[in-house]
């Protein structure tokens, strides 16, 4: 096998049809030599070794046929976390930290919440938002056993002791359980989108992906159980489709949730929807 230079393996990155091409090279290259990217760039003709070498290749033969990096690696970043990621839990995206930047806006850091992330997945939003708020007490809840243990290990992970990770399904563990936050990524493409035959979502569980015909069966659910788990006045917070936000605000109203409105992801979608339960006179 001929020697392989550190800078011709970074021009392998043409091979990939991926908007981020050298970046994804750069990450798989710094995965498979246990080197900072830095490092690339002071060393780029260090002779790598043929292991070395045919693992890169295998990586990147694999992101040539769709995987996505962060399954590859192991890692998302999100917020301000390093966490590990799995096929079985969705990755976190930088359009679902709208979600915690609302979520912060609606109380000061000094107020002391209860706080539930339904759908936890990797536990990326009830970590951020526990990073953030030493004073909330942060639960997160996943139906799916080996996505609680990610999150329990990306927990660890964080050294955050405000935050703990549950079993249940949508509500169905917390009997008697009230917060004054509820906030939620659920499922919501409809069955037959085609995008679920696109980029990353191919590889990602559909349980965490769809929702019924129409998307909205999960936003449904947790909508008329939320009530029933709030403190009076507490908020939902529910992010959705691109062109749902007037079925989740319609529901969210028929519910009796007040102060109904949405707030626009990084590309200007409309992409989460919220709602205030009513104070008790």
């Amino acid at each position: 096998m001929n020697a392989w230079r550190i800078d011709q393996l970074l021009a392998l990155a043409k091979q990939l049809d991926s908007p981020t091409a050298q970046l994804d090279a750069e990450l798989l290259l710094c995965l498979v030599l246990s080197k900072p990217r830095s490092y690339l760039y002071t060393w780029p003709e260090q002779v790598v070794s043929d292991s070395q070498v045919a693992a890169y290749q295998e990586l990147l033969q694999r992101r040539k046929n769709g995987e996505p990096v962060a399954y590859l690696l192991g890692r998302q970043g999100f917020w301000t976390l390093d966490l590990q990621v799995a096929e079985h839990t969705l990755i976190p995206r930088a359009d679902s930290e709208i979600l915690v930047e609302t979520a912060l806006q609606l109380a000061a850091a000094s107020t002391a919440w209860q706080v539930l992330d339904l759908g936890t997945g990797s536990g990326a939003l009830a970590l951020a938002l526990a990073s953030e708020r030493a004073h909330w007490q942060v639960t997160g809840v996943d139906r799916i056993e080996s996505a609680v243990a990610l999150a329990q290990a990306n927990q660890q992970h964080s050294g955050l002791n405000n935050v703990n990770f549950l079993h249940s399904d949508w509500f169905s563990a917390l009997a008697g359980q009230r917060y004054n936050l509820i906030l939620s990524n659920p499922p919501y493409i409809a069955e037959h989108d085609p995008h679920l035959q696109q980029g990353d979502v191919r590889f990602e569980p559909l349980s965490a992906l769809v929702s019924g015909p129409d998307g909205l069966a999960d936003l449904r659910s947790i909508i008329a159980q939320a009530a029933a788990y709030l403190i009076s006045p507490g908020w939902l917070l529910l992010e959705h489709g691109y062109d749902q936000a007037d079925a989740v605000c319609a529901l969210l109203e028929q519910a009796g949730f007040v102060e109904v409105h949405s707030q626009r992801d990084l590309a200007g979608q409309q992409r989460v929807s919220l709602g205030r339960l009513p104070s008790i006179a």
